[in-house]
């Protein structure tokens, strides 16, 4: 929206696609514009690999079969509408197979120097977008160079050229230093001002080169293998491995070298990136993240599985001569198994109504007094609160600060004078204040806190781990989804901070609505928490906090009466919740309250541990959580015992 630097490396090329068309297209907001982007790229990727099966199979049916199961497979088809540069990397592994299928064709050395040169110049460009792809140019690359030294095709010359053909398709990476020396984005990564600071974002040092993230370990493969057999159906993997059994059968069919190219790009890829991605994909949010790299092979499976129904089809015409069953047959299977897609994923990949993480977004910042300075941590605020801040405009007066930005080395020099009206006491957030060995001035976040005590400061969401200095002045208040940093000597009030904070969101979005993979189910998660924060922070403050017997004593009832009214309004709620209440109706037992019925406090124990119990299994307590439940259910039969006896005495 401003023209910043992307995170590493860059992703010059669709950051500019993406100012394009916000200028271009004439209707709605940021957001939808880059998303329709993302659409038309991902439809211009199903026609070439509608093209690449064509050119070398002679088969409609083949290619819509190869087009129709990419497009409408579930992953492809959620990151084709969303603003994210996978449905663009699509793009460029259909360019780069359609023109490898090209040069296979050409019939000419005329056609194929211009097709090689064109091929080196996608080859550059592609890499403006994606790193991932690089693997499959390892491949194509060297084949290539292959077939032109074997037709004696390849001159110093040639080479030269389409060296020079490579390097123009990488110009589009002059745009970090450009956009980085003229600092006018609010928003920003890294500094490319320098050679080792391109460099460093180029090479993504600042994720862990050639990593996902930076600790190592081999993920199952079983899991892509799974994914793929999900995303595009066995049929599909059959027919894909029909083209390559073909390319190995000894028959006089006519049979292309791209097929065993292909097949070999899709190997190396999806070896090399299991061994790299690091993270853990039994997490629901990490498999999330590592599923979307997984398009990259299944397009080439598509491609191979749209030849594998051509070649049926072409072996059949060989057995059945002049059938006019034959092409109908074809044209059935390849619009049954594109149908059976669209089928299968239009429920869950139709987001026409979702605006969660918009509405998480407007919900936070709408909740911030004037002024404040919001300290973001993490994917989901950091994203969703800057593209609301930036790019919608809303809630101009206030000022987000990355925590985790603030200790890189050039984000404060590049983005401070974006941030008017609060005030760095130095150049990088750092534990430990004072002059670092590299002559920066580093400071702590008590430090920060200290200079800036003008101004009221949010965390959202978690403070950095690595610096607690702020607690030598300073508490953290709930505030939804996010806590306030409030000054020791202030006094905290529990049933004003009930009442400011009860109704702080208008949030109406069903619990557990969303796939747990999702940002979405993120979002929603941490706005169905926010509701409990409060009376979760008074229960602590009654258990740890060093106060008097009787204000220990109001802090349990208040946390208890907001647990009680927090679970009986919402009956569908997150599960801790119930083990929450629970406890809080264990402590209010021991407070001997005249007002409130001990039958009804041991009932409402019980049936809310028991509830818990049933619903989180993994909870390494859930033995102990029951063994306690079995002593309360007695202590709750001697005094119905006991009431009945005292009726009884009184009858």
């Amino acid at each position: 929206y401003e023209l910043g630097v992307a995170h590493p490396p860059g992703y010059p090329l669709f950051t500019l696609l993406a100012k394009l068309a916000m200028g271009l297209l004439p209707v709605g907001s940021s957001a939808f514009q880059v998303n329709l982007l993302c659409s038309l790229l991902g439809a211009a990727a199903a026609s070439l690999l509608f093209y690449t099966v064509f050119r070398l199979s002679g088969s409609y049916a083949g290619g819509i079969l190869a087009a129709g199961v990419f497009s409408f497979s579930r992953l492809t088809w959620q990151w084709s509408i969303t603003a994210e540069v996978f449905s663009l990397n699509n793009l460029f592994v259909g360019l780069l197979m359609a023109l490898t299928a090209h040069f296979e064709e050409a019939s000419t050395a005329r056609e194929r120097s211009k097709i090689s040169k064109f091929g080196a110049f996608c080859c550059g460009l592609s890499l403006c977008n994606q790193h991932t792809i690089v693997l499959y140019i390892a491949c194509i690359v060297p084949w290539v160079l292959s077939q032109l030294f074997r037709k004696m095709e390849l001159s110093l010359g040639h080479l030269l050229k389409l060296g020079l053909c490579f390097l123009a398709g990488l110009l589009p990476y002059l745009y970090l230093p450009v956009s980085s020396y003229l600092n006018q984005a609010r928003w920003t990564w890294g500094d490319q001002t320098t050679f080792q600071g391109f460099l460093t974002h180029f090479l993504r040092e600042e994720y862990g080169t050639f990593n996902l993230v930076n600790k190592g370990h081999f993920l199952n493969y079983s899991f892509q293998l799974a994914q793929m057999k999900s995303e595009l159906s066995l049929p599909i993997l059959a027919l894909a491995l029909v083209a390559c059994v073909n390319t190995a059968l000894p028959t006089k069919q006519q049979k292309s070298p791209v097929i065993w190219l292909f097949a070999g790009m899709l190997c190396l890829y999806s070896l090399f990136f299991s061994w790299r991605a690091n993270l853990d994909i039994t997490k629901p949010l990490f498999l999330g993240v590592v599923e979307r790299f997984w398009m990259q092979s299944n397009a080439v499976v598509a491609v191979l599985a749209g030849l594998g129904l051509a070649t049926l089809a072409s072996v059949g015409s060989t057995m059945v001569e002049n059938s006019r069953v034959l092409p109908w047959l074809e044209w059935l299977s390849a619009l049954t198994l594109v149908t059976s897609q669209v089928w299968a994923n239009y429920s869950t990949c139709d987001q026409s109504n979702n605006y969660v993480v918009d509405k998480f977004a407007r919900n936070v910042l709408s909740s911030m007094p004037t002024g404040a300075v919001i300290l973001l941590r993490g994917d989901l605020p950091g994203n969703a609160l800057r593209y609301m801040h930036y790019c919608e405009g809303m809630r101009p007066d206030t000022i987000l600060v990355d925590q985790e930005m603030m200790t890189y080395e050039w984000y404060l020099p590049k983005l401070a004078k974006h941030l008017p009206g609060i005030y760095f006491p130095g150049n990088r957030w750092n534990p430990v204040e004072g002059v670092l060995p590299d002559g920066t001035l580093a400071f702590n976040l008590h430090r920060f806190l200290q200079v800036n005590k003008h101004k009221e400061v949010f965390v959202c969401i978690g403070l950095h781990e690595g610096d607690s200095t702020w607690r030598r002045s300073y508490s953290l208040w709930p505030w939804g989804t996010c806590e306030k940093l409030v000054p020791s000597n202030i006094v905290f009030d529990p049933a004003e901070w009930i009442h400011l904070t009860r109704n702080l969101y208008n949030w109406t979005e069903d619990y557990g609505r969303y796939k747990p993979s999702s940002w979405e189910a993120v979002a929603n998660e941490e706005m169905w928490q926010a509701r409990m924060k409060t009376a979760f922070f008074i229960f602590e403050l009654a258990e740890t906090a060093s106060v008097t017997a009787e204000i220990k004593s109001q802090l349990y009832t208040f946390a208890y009466t907001s647990y009680k009214e927090i679970v009986n309004s919402h009956p569908n709620h997150p599960v801790n919740w119930h083990k929450n209440y629970a406890i809080a109706c264990e402590r209010m037992l021991r407070l001997h309250q005249v007002d409130v019925d001990p039958e009804v406090l041991l009932s409402e124990t019980v049936k809310h541990f028991l509830l818990y119990t049933e619903k989180a299994e993994d909870d390494p307590q859930r033995q102990d959580i029951l063994q306690a439940v079995k002593h309360l259910k007695k202590e709750l039969q001697g005094l119905r015992k006991m009431k009945e006896d005292v009726r009884r005495g009184a009858g």
